[in-house]
């Protein structure tokens, strides 16, 4: 009688635990997104009116669908992102190869700078190319200029746009496709070889086809990716108002009086353009066999390049050169240069041009401290709460066999169908219209991080769960603990590394986030994030740059520190079970 009993509170407390993860979710994602579409399909304005179930329609839907803006904004994006993504697949497949199949010397270093504009916040990449390629005042105009080309670059254009989405968001199709090639079996290759097949001819008819769900993977979330972003073409795009989706929607948030009823039907086609493409790339995961790795045990095969190698190594110093050294350099120039207009060369290197005066102008304005401020306090609560919120989920869905596991892994899993800017609207239309709720507060700006990002830290945590043994928790069951001791004493530090990477991910996202940010933003709660692009909208460059550094080493400090801290947690518990 007495297990039974302890088997019905189980039961009954595993039913407690799973309705308030799932009403917490709700809160979190559906309710949001209930209004969004709500706000679709009337015409009231939530500030005035507040929110009203009356005069349901789609008129909203036809209206946005007939706007000839809109169709443009649609096209506009599909070229910049789809242009992007080819250019992500061709650098990221290229130097995922290059480092995982070929003899190319210091491969470890262009796996490292293969990697390096994941941490470039997309507003600050986006100033660093504007600086780079103004078509009037821009410092390669100035070179080709100084070396006597006649050459021009303008990267207020379609073309600079697709440039910068494409080389910055390579890798994400280097993470899929190197992977997929270390774990794929080389004898395939050498048997193509021995058939009489060239090198060239192995690579595309047996390696690339092998590691194609990779490929695809890699190439349809960075799409997805580049959808979602607000910030490059809010800063390359607007000199010659070219509109994408992200900026249009904002744009229609700022018109006079503001159109959200409309903003909300244009956030829903996108989300519902990022929702099909999220079901494809679920779908090429899941299709067809594509099976490389067996029991038999294998080593990835080097090939030798010869002399070739050493142009590979090449390549990576020239993509090392475009994504981090051009850019970095010309933050600095435009930082410290006390104005921007280039006469030539010599004027470049003139040192009395040089001062100190963007930073301290920025830092005379109390809104910069304010602002960064406000970054780190949403940083701070977005990392606690969002991270212990995913420690919840994760070890529910990947630890515990209780009814209701799959409805909170697939509603933790929906946002990352949702661009972030869809996110904030949607968290507008949640809390504008009524009255003393979450709106003008910090707490909002950090239930929509954590909203946004709960699909990255949940997938991050889920490889800490699934490397502990079983075995561990049911000998802590035998000797009496209970799950809530069980969880304090053998998952928690076992886990604690991944447990910090996932909070230094949701703090590093939740500073750089803009696209949330744009919509649910005051005077009192703006964030880095938002100055840094009312200054480049404010037309002054130096500031732009100087607040742009700010940012750079605020979050260049903040990811040592956490990998520090993360590499003594790992040392720790290392110590313990050892």
């Amino acid at each position: 009688m007495r297990s039974a009993s302890e088997g019905g509170r189980g039961r009954v407390g595993a039913g407690l635990w799973v309705s308030l993860l799932l009403g917490i979710l709700g809160f979190l994602v559906i309710y949001p997104i209930l209004m969004l579409l709500l706000g679709a399909l009337t015409d009231t304005n939530p500030v005035v009116d507040g929110i009203q179930l009356s005069h349901l329609s789609v008129t909203n839907f036809l209206t946005v669908l007939a706007n000839p803006n809109v169709a443009e904004a649609l096209a506009n994006t599909l070229i910049a992102c789809g242009g992007g993504t080819l250019i992500a697949v061709a650098v990221g497949l290229l130097f995922s190869w290059i480092v995982v199949r070929t003899n190319t010397p210091f491969k470890g270093f262009i796996a490292a700078a293969s990697i390096l504009p994941l941490f470039a916040p997309p507003l600050v990449a986006g100033v660093a190319w504007a600086i780079l390629g103004s078509p009037k005042t821009g410092l390669i105009n100035t070179m080709f200029k100084w070396v006597g080309l006649d050459w021009r670059v303008d990267f207020y254009s379609m073309w600079g746009l697709v440039f910068v989405f494409g080389i910055y968001y390579a890798p994400y199709v280097y993470m899929f496709t190197s992977s997929a090639l270390r774990n794929m079996d080389p004898s395939l290759e050498e048997a193509a070889e021995i058939s009489g097949a060239s090198a060239f001819a192995t690579l595309f008819t047996v390696t690339f086809p092998l590691i194609m769900p990779a490929i695809v993977s890699g190439m349809l979330l960075s799409f997805i990716v580049m959808l979602g972003i607000y910030g490059i073409p809010a800063v390359l795009g607007a000199p010659t108002n070219l509109a994408v989706l992200t900026t249009y929607i904002f744009k229609l948030t700022n018109w006079s009086p503001p159109l959200y009823n409309t903003a909300a039907a244009v956030a829903i086609i996108l989300m519902a353009v990022t929702g099909l493409l999220v079901f494809l790339q679920h779908k090429v995961l899941s299709g067809r066999s594509y099976t490389t790795v067996a029991g038999k045990a294998f080593r990835p095969r080097s090939l030798d390049l010869g002399r070739w190698r050493w142009f590979t190594f090449g390549l990576g110093i020239v993509y090392l050169l475009i994504v981090v050294v051009l850019p970095s350099l010309a933050l600095i120039v435009a930082a410290f240069r006390k104005f921007m207009f280039i006469r030539d060369v010599s004027s470049l290197f003139d040192a009395r041009q040089y001062s100190l005066m963007h930073f301290h102008s920025i830092f005379d304005n109390p809104l910069t401290m304010r602002s960064i401020y406000n970054a780190v306090e949403v940083g701070i609560i977005t990392a606690v709460v969002g991270g212990a919120l995913a420690f919840a989920i994760g070890y529910t869905i990947h630890r515990t066999q209780v009814m209701g596991r799959r409805w909170i892994d697939v509603i933790s899993t929906l946002p990352v169908a949702i661009p972030g800017l869809v996110v904030g609207v949607a968290y507008l239309w949640a809390w504008i219209g009524i009255p003393g709720g979450l709106y003008g507060t910090i707490w909002i700006l950090a239930l929509a991080f954590i909203a946004r990002f709960m699909p990255d830290t949940v997938k991050s945590l889920s490889t800490s769960f699934l490397q502990i043994h079983r075995e561990l928790e049911e000998a802590a069951w035998v000797c009496g603990k209970g799950v809530l001791g069980t969880i304090r004493t053998i998952v928690l530090p076992l886990a604690r590394p991944g447990v910090m990477a996932s909070m230094t991910l949701l703090f590093v996202l939740a500073i750089r986030e803009l696209g949330s940010s744009l919509f649910l933003y005051t005077s009192d709660t703006m964030v880095m994030s938002v100055l840094l692009l009312d200054y480049y909208e404010g037309g002054n460059l130096g500031k732009t740059a100087a607040f742009s550094l700010v940012q750079t080493v605020l979050l260049g400090v903040l990811i040592g520190g956490a990998n520090w801290l993360s590499r003594g947690a790992a040392q720790g518990s290392v110590a313990r079970t050892g």
